[in-house]
């Protein structure tokens, strides 16, 4: 598996703030933000639900892995998946584990297991 998710009650914009939330308290900063459905509007006229990447990343576990890996910025930020389904929101997380374990590199393996436990913690807390 390349995620796991939690899915939650509330509106889109209720879980995108709780999710901001959790990511800081666990030192994590929403560096980018697609939001797919309104892409998806603008450029196709395609309505859809709900569709929002955010890529987390928590500065001091980054350094971290470029110092290690200079390219290691290929397989950065950390995106984190709002979808709306069924009147509820689907969050989903990539697994650093196992993106950042196609890199042969010892460092690497060391702070991917903090990465996820951090963002375990997030999506534990969004329950």
């Amino acid at each position: 598996m390349y995620s796991f998710s939690v899915t939650i009650d509330g509106t889109m914009a209720e879980a995108e703030a709780k999710v901001r939330d959790a990511l800081m308290a666990e030192g994590f900063g929403v560096l980018t933000e697609i939001d797919v459905q309104k892409v998806m509007k603008a450029k196709l006229d395609i309505d859809r639900s709900g569709y929002k990447i955010l890529g987390a990343c928590n500065p001091k576990l980054a350094h971290q892995a470029i110092e290690a890996e200079p390219d290691i910025g290929l397989l950065l930020p950390c995106n984190v998946l709002l979808r709306e389904e069924d009147g509820k929101v689907n969050i989903g997380f990539m697994d650093p584990v196992a993106v950042l374990g196609m890199v042969d590199n010892a460092h690497i393996a060391e702070v991917a297991p903090v990465v996820k436990s951090k963002l375990e913690k997030v999506a534990a807390s969004l329950k």
